[in-house]
């Protein structure tokens, strides 16, 4: 799907809104109103697909890597540092986003119809109890895909225990229900420039110029964000751990942070990761093992962007969220960010369980898919970065660990 069709439906549907707000035009505010079931279809299309694919993917995933103790040294340590950068990711977009839309004005509620009705919200222990479905049929059915998040991440792990074949059974069947989705989820990503266009239209026509004032803090508050989080986070950690200084570190980096920036794609920089990894010291059975690993689970980058999208969404349909939701979005975040799908913007895509832990409407991400080429790019490069921190901390820990290494592949003679 071309994103910049998304971008025109966009800007198109803003036009109207903003024209029928600023004038008061009936035949505008008549367009604006009319085009609201196209948003309601699109979103109810994504609806449709997000429980499945999520489930399947977020048990691929998790099967995949089988028993983690025969990863050995490397794998616990790059499985160590994707957690311990994912996690104050998802923190800062959260508080960041909290900090930034206070310098925003208050903007009409826009229309949630094509989202769901928020009722009451449990607090943090009826939450964490309500994490365990009783019937993982009856939550899908009834839309709550945190406890199916939870259900899929225990099968997945008890599958991965399971002989080899066995598990690569239920993993290429899993591969290949998530395989369907996602050509499902490119069709309807092709109805997305009417289908943003019919969310943006009529909510611009009730908020006026308070939407794209909203909107451009958002996209600036993540960018600021990202480069915060590389500053006090994988820097740190490369220098103090790994024992890279900044400046070298950069140096190396600056090709696949490019790539990634214009590829928005962990494969298609994956060769280059590989390529510069000797020259930050580390050795190629490290960078065999690593980055391949966190090309599959490090999105620390794509956590900050959910966790700040999520604050945003709720401040703008005015969602009151307890303490105890805010810590079940985060958790949905989190996983979501390691399982995230290689589809376009599958980063909104998958912020529907961290959505319905706090009850905000589906509705707005419509709207976030038709601004997202630009923080795609951002936190995409950012999570490039990041596979490279992970190669260079785990060389730092494991590197030496040559009883343990998982990779039949020998040492290459770049130095340490």
């Amino acid at each position: 799907m071309n994103n910049r069709l998304m971008l025109v439906g966009l800007m198109a549907g803003l036009a109207v809104g903003l024209a029928a707000s600023s004038t008061g035009s009936p035949a505008l505010h008549a367009i604006a109103s009319g085009s609201a079931p196209f948003g309601e279809l699109f979103i109810a299309a994504i609806q449709m697909v997000v429980i499945p694919l999520v489930v399947a993917i977020v048990f691929a995933g998790v099967a995949r890597l089988g028993d983690t103790r025969t990863l050995g040294r490397m794998g616990g340590a790059s499985l160590g540092f994707i957690v311990s950068t994912t996690v104050p990711a998802v923190v800062l977009g959260m508080v960041g986003m909290h900090l930034a839309l206070g310098f925003v004005p208050p903007v009409p509620l826009p229309d949630t119809g094509a989202g769901p009705e928020v009722g009451e919200l449990p607090g943090l222990i009826d939450f964490v109890v309500g994490l365990v479905p009783r019937n993982p049929f009856a939550a899908a059915a009834e839309g709550r895909l945190l406890p199916l998040l939870v259900f899929a991440i225990l099968v997945g792990a008890a599958a991965g225990t399971l002989e080899t074949q066995a598990r690569e059974r239920l993993v290429g069947v899993a591969d290949a229900v998530s395989d369907a989705f996602i050509t499902l989820v490119h069709w309807i990503l092709w109805t997305a420039p009417v289908g943003i266009f019919g969310l943006a239209a009529p909510a611009t026509a009730r908020m006026g110029i308070g939407l794209l004032q909203s909107l451009a803090v958002f996209v600036l508050t993540v960018i600021v964000c990202l480069f915060i989080f590389m500053a006090v986070v994988y820097l740190p950690l490369v220098a103090v751990v790994g024992g890279v200084g900044p400046r070298r570190f950069i140096a190396s980096t600056m090709a696949s942070y490019t790539m990634g920036f214009t590829t928005t794609s962990s494969v298609a920089t994956l060769p280059v990761l590989l390529r510069d990894a000797p020259s930050l010291g580390v050795s190629r059975r490290v960078s065999d093992l690593v980055l391949p690993l966190a090309a599959s689970l490090n999105r620390a980058g794509s956590g900050l962007f959910q966790g700040a999208s999520v604050v945003f969404l709720a401040w703008l349909y005015d969602v009151q969220v307890p303490g105890g939701a805010w810590v079940g979005a985060a958790i949905a975040c989190f996983f979501a960010a390691s399982t995230v799908a290689p589809v376009p913007s599958a980063s909104i895509m998958t912020l529907a369980p961290a959505l319905s832990a706090v009850g905000a409407p589906f509705a707005g991400l419509g709207i976030l898919l038709g601004i997202d080429r630009v923080p795609d790019m951002f936190r995409s490069a950012t999570n490039m970065t990041g596979h490279m921190a992970a190669a260079v901390v785990t060389e730092a820990l494991a590197g030496d660990d040559d009883a343990n290494s998982s990779s039949s592949i020998q040492p290459s003679e770049a130095p340490a």
